[in-house]
């Protein structure tokens, strides 16, 4: 009799919990935000608000901050993207560019990881890795998608550079020049500036040499900066001068200048398509912005370039997909999988079991929006010609210690100009996945390499 009486408590008991948990999810509907549907942004115009010198202007350095300065630095550049430097294209073939580009580097990230975990041993405690096992360059892997103006040699020649949080070296091309690609400004010539020195060459100018340089940031200066000198480059660069590497290893810029900027950079990408002020990248204290939620730099034993990330889950319409557990996202004692951050890669890319779980949730929550075929490596599009708001499943990622609410706009993009929007994600079946700036947009991405952790703070751009 006692047995029966338990088990009828557990029963009730049971039919108790099930009716708490349905009005639990009776009371929290389907989370949706607000889309204003716009077009395929239009090549933008290229104009510097800070009022930057032309392009083929010459910058006394004499008076500015040296390296050598006891003083803390703190530098505020814009940034403008690419397409602002192919201004004479329909904003379809610069998408299409861009999707081509994009294409290259992600195969290219995925390359460079997966020959870096199968050559390298794992390097001993605090020992960093040499060039041969460490250092990339980021010309193999594509133009980034964002560059800045600043000076190069004594006195400064301004020019393009592209940034690019995936490479470790600073570059340009310099004359002579065997094999270089097309640059808006005049090739650098090292042997017209003062401060260029070479510190390492290959014994040819088949690649290039390694010298220092003095860099010149509006009106700081910053001194013997390790500089690659090109001669012989290829790759889908366009227009750009070379490269600052923004990179974990130890050629990349923040690496070499960690002390004068307390090691601390960060940007914020704006979204083209809704405003016209222009993106900015910021080097010291000033580059950490109150109230930024932070998560755990991880480090890959077999690789030092890449920001490597913790994330957790995602979140659509309010409610965790049960199916996008963190195992899907852990890098092992190998270095292989993983999440990381990108500055140059433009479409998140997610390991195929997590991208089809939190893809199929927000087609269950999008059944209001009419359907459009494929476009590209987008599976899921719709047909939005016509609407001037639409509503549409909210998403979040969630990063340890830092959950990231997305706006629509960094998830439902146009991708011509008929009215056609994807859900700006795609698949891989390769372990590693990467967090785009299609994604980043508007948001100040911060990284403080001091505190091996990096923030995100909305409204960034503001």
């Amino acid at each position: 009799m006692g047995q029966k009486s338990r088990n009828n408590r557990l029963f009730h008991s049971s039919i108790i919990l099930l009716l708490v948990s349905l009005s639990a999810a009776l009371s929290s509907p389907f989370q949706l935000q607000t889309l204003l549907p716009r077009p395929l942004p239009s090549a933008p115009t290229l104009s510097w608000h800070d009022s930057e010198p032309e392009s083929n202007s010459l910058q006394e350095t004499s008076q500015l901050d040296p390296l050598s300065s006891n003083t803390t630095l703190e530098v505020q550049l814009e940034l403008h993207h690419v397409d602002a430097l192919s201004s004479e294209d329909t904003p379809e073939l610069l998408f299409d560019l861009r999707l081509q580009r994009d294409a290259l580097r992600s195969g290219t990230i995925y390359s460079l990881v997966s020959k870096a975990v199968a050559r390298n041993p794992p390097r001993a405690a605090g020992r960093r890795s040499g060039f041969s096992s460490s250092i990339i360059s980021g010309l193999a892997q594509g133009s980034g998608e964002y560059f800045t103006r600043l000076g190069v040699g004594t006195p400064a020649r301004n020019l393009y550079m592209v940034l690019d949080t995936g490479s470790d070296v600073v570059w340009v091309q310099c004359s002579p020049c065997k094999s270089c690609y097309s640059q808006s400004d005049p090739i650098f010539d090292p042997t017209k500036s003062a401060s260029f020195s070479v510190s390492y060459g290959d014994g040819s100018v088949t690649f290039g040499d390694f010298s220092t340089e003095t860099l010149t940031f509006r009106r700081t200066s910053v001194g013997r900066v390790a500089l690659g000198c090109g001669h012989d480059n290829e790759g889908l660069f366009v227009g750009a001068a070379g490269l600052l590497g923004l990179g974990r290893g130890i050629l990349s810029f923040p690496s070499q200048t960690g002390s004068r900027f307390n090691r601390k950079f960060s940007y914020c990408l704006v979204d083209r398509s809704a405003s016209s002020k222009p993106s900015s990248l910021v080097f010291g204290d000033a580059a950490i912005p109150r109230g930024a939620l932070f998560t755990p730099l991880l480090t890959n034993p077999k690789l030092d370039t890449f920001y490597y990330v913790e994330l957790l889950g995602i979140s659509v319409g309010g409610t965790r997909v049960p199916k996008i557990s963190p195992s899907l996202f852990k890098m092992d004692q190998d270095g292989n999988g993983g999440v990381i951050i990108d500055s140059g890669t433009s479409v998140t890319r997610l390991t195929q079991p997590a991208y089809t779980a939190m893809r199929d949730a927000f087609r269950l929550g999008a059944t209001n929006l009419k359907r459009a075929p494929d476009f590209s490596l987008f599976d899921t599009c719709f047909d939005l010609s016509g609407q001037t708001s639409v509503k549409v499943p909210t998403l979040v990622l969630h990063f340890r210690g830092a959950d990231l609410s997305l706006p629509a706009t960094n998830y439902l993009i146009p991708v011509d100009s008929s009215g056609t929007f994807c859900f700006a994600f795609a698949g891989t079946m390769n372990g590693l996945s990467i967090i785009g700036n299609i994604q980043q947009q508007g948001f100040r991405v911060a990284y403080d390499l001091a505190g091996s952790r990096v923030g995100f703070s909305p409204r960034g751009c503001a």
